[in-house]
């Protein structure tokens, strides 16, 4: 079968198992979401999360490397796959968070509470996760992926699902992309780095006019730059609130007491 075809089946499987996991995992897990609400993950509208996909395509052809045997002993073969699948992964995380931070002057996730973190995109607790999940695809998933490419060189009409896929993909992509540029310009007027996950919670908390809908948290009915500037506006008095409390609990000298 294409290999073209293989990855473009596995970018569609990654992208939205990867929405699922992303959608609890800042639902129960993330600090960004002090509240628990349940925020669509990803710069995208749609349920899929572009990372995810890419991902899972580098672990697949990782693990095609292993079946080359790069070093004879079957056991530090193995852990050379599982170095290189943590790796691969980390640098895709941080190719993608650099660029959206540096280009769209947004940060899609924040590790800078992290120990070892370098520039809040990777870390190594998260690299120690990645190849966790590097682990549990090459042991545990791999062969179920291999039987589902095998399924699909059967039925080359779901085909057409793939296809159907991707058109909506670039749609929202394009679209997306835009919504992001908008940002992009507010954000370099400002002088900020929006945080896109407090973003859309701040909306979904509905400090803004205009109904939210979970998948559209940031199209609604009040023009995008006036929505940008409630949320600079309310990031701006927390912050000045923060520095108001920690100028009251400081000494006499204007220095912060010690906790």
């Amino acid at each position: 079968m294409n290999t073209f075809l293989k990855l473009a089946f596995l970018f569609y499987i990654g992208s939205s198992l990867g929405w699922v996991l992303e959608l609890f995992f800042r639902r129960f897990i993330s600090g960004n979401n002090p509240e628990r609400k349940w925020i669509n993950p990803g710069f995208m509208v749609g349920p899929y999360v572009p990372l995810y996909g890419m991902g899972l395509c580098i672990l697949y052809l990782v693990s095609r490397l292993s079946e080359r045997r790069q070093i004879a002993d079957p056991v530090w073969n193995h852990i050379l796959m599982l170095l290189l699948m943590a790796a691969a992964m980390t640098a895709i995380e941080y190719i993608a968070g650099i660029m959206t931070l540096k280009v769209m002057h947004t940060r899609l996730w924040d590790y800078s509470k992290r120990w070892g973190n370098i520039d809040g995109l990777i870390c190594p607790l998260f690299s120690a996760i990645w190849a966790l999940m590097g682990a549990a695809y090459y042991f545990l998933v791999d062969p179920y992926i291999l039987r589902a490419l095998d399924w699909l060189s059967r039925n080359l009409a779901f085909s057409f699902v793939i296809g159907a896929f991707f058109g909506v993909f670039a749609i929202d992509f394009v679209y997306s992309t835009q919504l992001m540029v908008k940002i992009r310009n507010f954000a370099r007027e400002k002088n900020v780095v929006v945080r896109y996950e407090e973003l859309k919670a701040y909306f979904k908390e509905g400090r803004a006019r205009g109904r939210q809908h979970f998948f559209l948290s940031l199209h609604t009915e009040v023009p995008l730059r006036e929505k940008l500037q409630q949320y600079y506006e309310y990031r701006r008095s927390r912050r000045e609130e923060l520095e108001r409390i920690l100028h009251d609990d400081g000494s006499t000298d204007g220095t912060v007491k010690a906790e």
